[in-house]
């Protein structure tokens, strides 16, 4: 695989496989710095592969709401009222992925959008830590 601005040239490796779904493990866990979105192609899906702490997360790099590249853009937090007269207070740091295009945000541990404006949520992807690989669950083309 090529290697570009915002991607990381991995060799992917089937490591597991049912009829429905495949393990995939896409490279060692000190590739995926932490707090960083590190796009890698695995097959014909871009996906974004997200490390915070000791917890991980997979989402498809494809905005639901105009198809732009989700993963490009800026992670952080958000903004959220408290309760009755406007006091507001950035809450989730480091969950929230914005849209490089509209700014819509989706929570990266369940690609909900935020807030609640829309059901289309950025496919995710299960991931798990095996011998210091990475290793995101996909489902296996048809």
């Amino acid at each position: 695989p090529r290697r570009r601005r915002g991607h990381t040239a991995l060799r992917a490796t089937v490591v597991t496989a049912t009829a429905a779904k495949e393990e995939i493990a896409i490279g060692a866990v000190d590739l995926f710095p932490d707090g960083e979105i590190t796009i890698v192609e695995v097959g014909q899906r871009s996906i974004g592969v997200y490390r915070k702490g000791d917890e991980g997360f997979a989402l498809q790099n494809v905005c639901p709401h105009a198809l732009g590249p989700i993963c490009k853009g800026r992670l952080g937090g958000t903004v959220l009222p408290m309760g009755p007269g406007g006091d507001f207070e950035y809450v989730l740091d480091g969950y929230v992925l914005a849209c490089p295009w509209h700014r819509w945000e989706f929570d990266v541990r369940t690609g909900e959008a935020m807030f609640g404006i829309d059901r289309r949520r950025v496919l995710t992807f299960p991931v798990t830590v095996e011998d210091g690989q990475v290793l995101v669950a996909v489902r296996r083309a048809p």
